[in-house]
């Protein structure tokens, strides 16, 4: 099938090259022309696991191609996926004015009946509005498809080749009829594919996305209360999630979540209550909890060199706002790190990704490191933030040796106290 997706983020780069890798005949475009330049010249915009070699190999296969041709690809396509950025306004509402405008492209180019995917996320009734719009541009034939994504960052490529689900809203048995032809060569086993209207899909993404984000707040604030009453969080974090009810997934207590989802999701979804005079009680204790994190752990740092971290040298592992990922948007290093450099600090970092992403953030308010161990020469404490796989299992004898103040402040609960100790550490975590 010949498909054009529009945008080459990380969801319409991952979809084009999952997309083309089950034999479609895929054209990304995007209005980047630099970046478009590196993916003719095989340079990845970003850092995905698998997604490299997926889109050298149906780059070779001719497959996959890129263009900046918004025409020439709607044109050219049965199926055209919008996969482009939903900002948030300073309101904290979904800026959807790209995916509008892509829309009218869209209407004003096609030759033929086509079928239009969303998977940016957009407010309930956006897809309503793109078909009202669309009808008064065009009188060919069309039909409009809400598909949500739910990829995770780190596991973008396993998660849209292997999904649990793919939503689709559609009020079209023929659209319907195509997006079941394009997805079923991803379940094997079982159909995972569902079809409800597209209203019920636009609100499952933000809810799905809002629920995860309870989750961490939820266990973040009872981490929080343990702390208090003397008791372990890991071990209260076992008791809950071996109940079938609540499951073990993103119940692990922390500095909070970031990202280009969760953040965002949530507050557009206050935004959506609010515009329909719904409370948001929950949603916004979401947000405030996961905020306070951040303070937490910057003051427990505070509170360990009695207020004066002036001239202190920090290193620090990690940055993106999560493991497997470059993305430093919504992170929350972003906001500790410049916290810490407000209160006197000095601070060297390394990240196995986000380097590139940081030194856009911070310039040269801090230095930068090509090795984990390079960051804890000459310095006071080792801060974690990001639990990627490599930081998991450092070598503590070094780290004795070279932190000056023999101190870890660990904002992803990654190690064990007692084995720190031994080693000689001081070790204060989330």
């Amino acid at each position: 099938m010949n498909i054009c997706v529009i945008g080459t983020g990380y969801v319409g780069l991952v979809a084009g090259a999952c997309l083309s890798d089950m034999g479609n005949c895929v054209i990304c475009c995007d209005n980047d022309k630099e970046k478009i330049l590196q993916l003719k010249n095989g340079i990845m915009p970003i850092y995905e696991p698998g997604l490299e070699e997926l889109v050298k190999n149906n780059v070779k296969e001719k497959r996959l191609s890129f263009t900046n041709n918004l025409i020439e690809a709607i044109q050219n396509s049965k199926v055209c996926f919008i996969a482009v950025a939903t900002p948030q306004d300073k309101d904290g509402s979904c800026n959807t004015s790209t995916v509008i405008e892509v829309a009218k492209e869209i209407a004003q180019n096609i030759k033929q009946y086509t079928v239009i995917v969303n998977k940016s996320t957009v407010p309930v009734g956006t897809t309503e509005k793109l078909y009202n719009i669309m009808k008064k541009i065009t009188k060919v034939p069309f039909d409009l498809v809400s598909n949500p994504e739910f990829l995770k960052q780190g596991a973008a490529v396993d998660d849209f080749l292997s999904p649990d689900r793919v939503i689709i809203g559609s009020n079209s048995e023929k659209a319907s009829k195509i997006m079941e032809e394009i997805y079923s060569p991803y379940f094997k086993t079982a159909n995972r594919l569902i079809f409800m209207d597209i209203k019920s899909a636009e609100m499952t993404k933000y809810t799905a996305n809002a629920f995860l984000a309870v989750k961490i707040s939820f266990i973040n604030e009872i981490a929080n209360i343990c702390q208090k009453v003397g008791a372990d969080i890991e071990k209260v974090r076992i008791g809950i999630s071996t109940d079938t009810r609540i499951g073990n997934k993103f119940l692990f207590p922390g500095i909070g979540f970031g990202g280009s989802c969760f953040p965002k999701d949530v507050n557009a979804l206050i935004s959506i209550a609010k515009e329909n005079n719904c409370g948001s009680d929950i949603l916004q204790a979401i947000q405030h909890v996961n905020i306070n994190q951040r303070e937490i752990f910057v003051q427990k740092i505070l509170n360990y060199y009695k207020g004066n971290i002036s001239n202190k040298i920090f290193a620090v592992w990690g940055l993106s706002f999560k493991p497997k990922t470059n993305d430093m948007r919504e992170a929350p290093s972003v906001a500790i790190i410049n916290s810490l450099l407000d209160s006197g600090a000095k601070i060297k970092v390394y990240d196995p990704k986000a380097i590139p992403a940081a030194k856009k953030i911070f310039q040269n308010r801090v230095i930068y490191c090509d090795n984990a161990y390079n960051t804890i020469i000459d310095t006071h404490a080792l801060i974690l933030l990001t639990e990627w796989n490599e930081f998991r299992k450092p070598d503590f004898e070094k780290l004795k040796n070279n932190l000056i103040d023999k101190i870890i402040f660990d904002g992803r609960n990654q190690y064990n106290r007692l084995i720190l100790n031994n080693y000689g550490l001081n070790y204060i975590n989330m």
